[in-house]
């Protein structure tokens, strides 16, 4: 694989955005989840919960680590509690306009802490919540939706950079790798990276191997800035496809139409669901394909928020991000999309991919260099 030439420069922007209009509403939407729970503090902890309400701050280190900050949110105002060896950072880079820092010991109680300055010293805590914050989180304000769509069309140009280098000696890893550096180099974190080469094409989610990726090809990226999570599945090809795949291809971008056609405001995940399922026997894939992979759901602050099952009843707002994911043997499709007004907005697009018309809308065809 030949290395690009130049990586897409890196955001010049150090600090969190912060948006102070889409902040206020965001606390408004708390205060609300207070008043109908007769409390008056809640405590934040997890990085879904923390990185939305603080508008896009960073609060880990590791990617695969609990968030090193907690935040308890009262009638007062929003007092963040961090480690001493993390204050710094936070304060320079991280905090919100109007956001109150406490520092402890590296060594200390995190949550322990922040819940200690509530009044009563027992605040909300947000798994008590788990649904009601969902909800405050379901529709995008003008800022992060203006974010959202930055990043996704970010991580689509990194899947068409990287693609259009591949040949068939790429190895899984290599192609990966060169994903990694894309979504590293505009100021994103790469949360998932898959490949299945020719070889591997029965699993859905592929770890990268040292495998040649071979004739045929399939990359996922979840990449995350901000606290946004957006989501795309690509697929590279070195020969003019067999009938068999390029029909598969065509039936799963059906069941994806069907699924857009089926979000709409005031539906409910679950009857999304129900119809996914049906979309999979009149495509010709089955009653039984829904249960060999997740078919996705609402997208933004978490990969899905929630993975859509037949006991997810909330209902359907404009202005929600989703992601949703059919797939079959040897295909997929997964774009990150918005919910408008006038429709469902793809964000993931980039006009150097190859596409065709699905019911309307330009959907991703498989690129062959």
């Amino acid at each position: 694989m030949t290395a690009p030439t130049q990586l897409t420069p890196a955001l010049t922007a150090v600090t969190a955005p912060g948006n102070v209009a889409d902040r206020a509403v965001k606390r408004r939407r708390i205060m609300d989840i207070l008043d109908r729970s007769g409390r008056d503090s809640l405590l934040l902890t997890t990085n879904t919960a923390l990185t939305w309400y603080l508008d896009g701050s960073r609060v880990h280190i590791s990617l695969a680590g609990d968030p090193i900050a907690a935040l308890l949110v009262d009638r007062t105002g929003d007092h963040l509690v961090t480690f001493n060896n993390e204050a710094g950072r936070i304060e320079a880079e991280e905090l919100p306009e109007g956001v109150n820092l406490h520092s402890i010991p590296w060594h200390g109680q995190l949550q322990a802490s922040a819940a200690g300055l509530a009044d009563d010293g027992n605040p909300l805590m947000e798994a008590a919540v788990t649904a009601e914050l969902r909800a405050a989180r379901q529709q995008l304000l003008p800022a992060e939706t203006a974010r959202y769509a930055e990043l996704s069309a970010d991580a689509a140009a990194a899947m068409t950079d990287v693609l259009t280098g591949a040949t068939p000696e790429t190895t899984e890893f290599q192609l990966v790798s060169e994903l990694a550096a894309r979504i590293v180099a505009v100021g994103a974190e790469p949360l998932v990276l898959l490949c299945n080469g020719a070889s591997r094409s029965d699993f859905r989610h592929p770890l990268a191997t040292h495998s040649p990726i071979g004739r045929r090809a399939m990359a996922v990226v979840c990449a995350r800035r901000h606290g946004l999570v957006a989501n795309v599945t690509r697929w590279v090809a070195f020969d003019a496809g067999t009938h068999l795949e390029l029909d598969a291809e065509s039936r799963i971008a059906a069941v994806e139409a069907d699924v857009f056609r089926a979000t709409v405001p005031g539906t409910k995940l679950n009857e999304v669901f129900a119809e996914i399922q049906d979309a999979y026997v009149r495509h010709g894939f089955g009653p039984e394909q829904w249960t060999l992979h997740h078919q996705g759901g609402p997208a933004g602050y978490a990969g899905r928020d929630p993975r859509v099952t037949a006991d997810v009843t909330d209902r359907i707002v404009l202005n929600q991000p989703f992601t949703w994911n059919p797939s079959g043997p040897g295909v997929k499709i997964e774009d990150t999309v918005l919910l408008t007004d006038s429709g469902l907005r793809v964000l993931t697009t980039d006009d150097r991919w190859p596409t065709t018309e699905v019911d309307g809308r330009r959907r991703p065809l498989t690129l062959r260099p």
